[in-house]
């Protein structure tokens, strides 16, 4: 049984193009892994295994890596297998239109490696994953990357964690130079340089004294580093200001451990992994101060059977319980359900209970996973990370336990979409294709959407953005040999009501014989603000039960809630989903013989559709939050041109000699915007777009959405 102590379960997330995969592959090489580095550029990286990844040089999907690291020997000797620090790494896209990759992957995982360019900083991507990495509460080291590029500024990156964050950064090393000179770094705990070797690779280094010119430099963040780590150790701010040199490695090794692991700083290091320098310090961080899965919290569930909560503990001993964050097909082994186990020990070959379908699954095969490579192992214990073969009928967020121990733990939040594309198969041949195609391509990314069109009978696939959705249909070509037409890209409008208001619903169907009978008064309207935050995003419709004196007996309340939460997925205006929705069922009356479960969904559904159209429906837009970098000269046309889309500019800044514009402008007007830009700054200025809030649309846009809607426009193609 390993000693899990000795596992660290850690992502590494960033912006696109902060080095991500880069990284992973040098932490590959040095772990004896690979033999070889290979490089994003040239397709050659082991986790970029799709096609579309080593085309595009981008990461699409997450791939989990497990490998062992010698620590402390990092420099090329050997320790006994029983003495390695076993990682399960998770490299994830830096793409805002596969932030769903990196949001399932942060909810298995213990920690976090946060990279950062060092000429960019802090770029919105890097925001949005800190916030996922907030909300899972995953600690975090710090590594900015790039050290080498012209522009690098370290401490620059640390000022913009610490004031765009929020977070407490604090240095552990400074760099030796920077830009062509970039060399090795000051650690700030042995005090001493490091300096790594070109002729192997960076696989060892060396040691030197502190370079002259940077010792005053190097005292004043040794000793923000002590005072910032001082609170979860007094004695070493005493040791601190009687004599400094008393502190000892291991006291500030374990007090910077017990911060990073309570989210209070966030360590922060440097190197290049382009150029092989910094990624050895990283993992011996990565070891030191991140989470093994015995340090933290244990998984709360909730007994299905009881509902109440339960804890499971990092202990092979305890009765198995295990996450399942993603579904993959693979052309060998068929669908693979990657899961995380909490607790428990899991005997391939065995059965588990999905909690979701109440039904037992067999896990014919445990995987051990290496990107798309499987290498099938006998067992898993708790704390690790593998992947099941053989199952039937597994979903990303489903819980997996051992049958007599029943547990739901808290499932995956995923985003809704934002566009959607009409398609069609171009052959007779290919329409019972496509249907399968998309059924496995839906299973494997929670983000994508699909549904028909009532009038037309096209297929719509809903996405993240237009990248996703190019993705998808490349996949349909390539994987699954399934040709498609494609209409133009429509905007994901939502709804939402504007008033509360009070409404009587009767469905009466009595012609003789068992008929149909269901009477319900209730508020409809948007839903509290306040429970919407304390949600945070797990539900939108918020059910309120102030029935008296047996009015409308118990057991058809369930079927009266049912019928509003179907309902609210189709608009009143447009047929767009509801944004939120607050019902308060206050009164009604029923019929012994004609009243049942079916009559009051019904009544619901039909109540829905009448009160709506009087609680002042308004269209929604989602609003996209869109930084641009543009040389000075092309300042006045790009500012002029994100106007006219209707944007409303935020702020300027200067970065590195380029003009900042960062502004909130709405996707419809944003399709074909990259193109537009370039044709606008001779190619040189870059834009990156992710989605902020939905906001009421203007009436003209409105009153055309809901006419299209209604097929008074003509859709053009």
């Amino acid at each position: 049984m390993a000693d899990l102590h000795y596992t660290r379960n850690f992502g590494i997330a960033a912006h696109i193009d902060a080095g991500k995969t880069t990284t992973t592959e040098r932490i590959l090489y040095y772990t004896g892994v690979n033999h070889k580095m290979g490089e994003t550029h040239d397709g050659g990286a082991t986790t970029d295994w799709m096609a579309q990844e080593q085309e595009r040089g981008i990461t699409i999907t997450s791939a989990a890596v497990t490998c062992f690291w010698n620590f402390p020997t990092s420099q090329g000797k050997k320790l006994p297998e029983s003495k390695q620090y076993k990682f399960n790494i998770i490299d994830t896209p830096g793409h805002v239109d596969f932030t769903v990759e990196v949001e399932r992957s942060l909810r298995v995982l213990d920690g976090l490696l946060a990279l950062f360019c060092a000429v960019s900083g802090v770029e919105p991507q890097s925001e949005t994953v800190w916030r996922q990495a907030n909300r899972y509460k995953v600690p975090r080291i710090g590594f900015v990357n790039k050290m080498d590029r012209a522009g690098a500024d370290f401490l620059n990156v640390v000022k913009q964690v610490r004031e765009m964050l929020g977070a407490k950064a604090v240095p552990l090393q400074l760099p030796i130079g920077a830009e062509d000179s970039f060399k090795g770094v000051v650690d700030l705990i042995t005090m001493k340089g490091i300096i790594w070797n070109d002729t192997d690779k960076g696989m060892t280094y060396e040691e030197v004294p502190i370079p002259e010119d940077m010792k005053a430099e190097v005292d004043q963040y040794r000793q923000e580093l002590v005072e910032a780590v001082a609170e979860y150790d007094e004695k070493l701010l005493e040791k601190f200001f009687d004599d400094p040199n008393t502190i000892t490695e291991e006291e500030m090794h374990e007090a910077i451990r017990k911060a990073t692991i309570d989210i209070s700083i966030i360590p922060m290091m440097c190197g290049s992994s382009f150029k092989n320098k910094g990624v050895q310090k990283a993992l011996d961080a990565v070891v030191r101060y991140l989470p093994s899965p015995k340090d933290i919290e244990s998984i709360k569930g909730v007994n299905p059977d009881t509902n109440e909560e339960e804890l499971r503990h990092a202990d092979p001993k305890e009765p198995f319980s295990a996450l399942a964050f993603k579904i993959m097909t693979d052309p060998f082994v068929g669908r693979l359900a990657f899961f995380r186990a909490y607790s428990g020990h899991l005997d391939a070959g065995s059965y588990v209970l999905n909690t979701r379908t109440g039904k037992n699954e067999r896990i014919s095969r445990i995987m051990q996973m290496h990107a798309n490579k499987q290498n099938p192992v006998e067992f898993i214990d708790a704390g690790d990370i593998g992947a099941a073969v053989g199952f039937k009928d597994i979903k990303t967020g489903d819980t997996l336990c051992n049958e007599d121990h029943p547990i739901v733990l808290e499932a995956i939040n995923f985003p809704d979409p934002v566009i959607a594309i009409a398609i069609e198969p171009k052959t007779q041949a290919d329409v019972d294709k496509m249907g399968l195609a998309i059924a496995k391509l839906v299973e494997e990314d929670p983000t994508l959407r699909v549904n028909t069109d009532e009038e037309t009978g096209q297929t719509i696939l809903r996405g993240m953005g237009e990248l996703h959705l190019d993705i998808i249909l490349d996949r349909l070509k390539r994987e699954f040999k399934v040709e498609v037409n494609q209409g133009a890209p429509m905007v994901a409008y939502k709804e939402s009501f504007n008033a509360t208001i009070e409404h009587r619903e009767i469905l009466k169907k009595q012609t003789g014989g068992r008929g149909k009978f269901a009477d319900i008064i209730f508020e409809i309207g948007p839903a509290d603000a306040e429970w919407l935050k304390e949600q945070d995003g797990k539900s939108n419709f918020q059910f309120v039960n102030s029935l008296f004196g047996g009015s409308i007996p118990k057991e058809f309340v369930p079927a009266i809630q049912k019928g509003f939460e179907t309902a609210m997925t189709t608009g009143v205006l447009a047929g767009y989903p509801m944004e939120s929705m607050k019902v308060n069922v206050k009164d009604g009356s029923f019929h012994q013989v004609d009243s049942d479960s079916m009559s009051f969904e019904l009544c619901a559904k039909q109540g829905y559709r009448e009160a709506g159209r009087k609680a002042k429906p308004q269209l929604l837009e989602p609003i996209m939050k869109v930084e641009v970098l543009t040389p000075d000269q092309y300042m006045g046309d790009v500012t002029g041109d994100l106007n006219r889309r209707r944007g409303i500019l935020e702020g300027m800044d200067t970065k590195h000699g380029l003009q900042v514009i960062r502004a909130k402008v709405p996707l419809s007007e944003m399709f074909g915007y990259v193109t537009q830009l370039r044709s606008l700054s001779s190619g040189r200025a870059t834009s990156s777009m992710e989605f902020s809030h939905y906001a009421p649309a203007p009436t003209n846009i409105a009153e055309e959405v809901v006419a299209k809607s209604k097929g008074k426009v003509k859709v053009e193609e």
